[in-house]
């Protein structure tokens, strides 16, 4: 779907992350997938003190670690949400798909995050440079987040 993927169901921020990797041509997404690597932001001190507090994303071929927050809110789906990931610098393409979602995702209400579509990550344009193992380790990522908002807001 190169130049033509669909973002008209997604929350503002991870459309324009879409439709800045579609307008570019192999090279330039696979550069721009390493932005993000590099612009992945550290943990915080409470889950670099407590990688046990992180969940292993086993889908990736490198070793990814997640987890999501919610700010509660009078209406649980009104929550913020908040992710933090733990990629090796080594695994840049596994780290650049990290730093996409936490760049798309972190801020958006639970409501946005849980009805993100599944294929979020295949509308980037990227399997033709992009092995299919690692494209399923980004929708891994992406799985373990909805799983944990959604768990979240329940119980808030």
């Amino acid at each position: 779907m190169a130049g033509g993927a669909r973002t008209d169901d997604l929350p503002d921020r991870m459309a324009g992350i879409v439709r800045e990797f579609q307008e570019l041509d192999q090279g330039q997404r696979l550069e721009l997938l390493l932005d993000f690597s590099r612009d992945l932001p550290p943990l915080p001190q409470r889950y670099a003190e407590h990688p046990e507090l992180l969940e292993p994303v086993p889908e990736c071929q490198s070793p990814v670690f997640v987890a999501a927050e919610v700010e509660a809110a009078p209406d649980p789906l009104d929550g913020t949400v908040h992710v933090f990931f733990q990629a090796p610098r080594e695994a840049p393409t596994t780290r650049g798909f990290a730093g996409i979602l936490a760049e798309g995702v972190d801020g958006l209400s639970v409501r946005d995050v849980v009805d993100l579509p599944d294929d979020v990550c295949s509308r980037l344009g990227l399997s033709e440079a992009v092995s299919p193992l690692r494209l399923r380790g980004m929708v891994g990522m992406l799985g373990r987040i909805k799983r944990q908002v959604a768990e979240k807001a329940v119980s808030s």
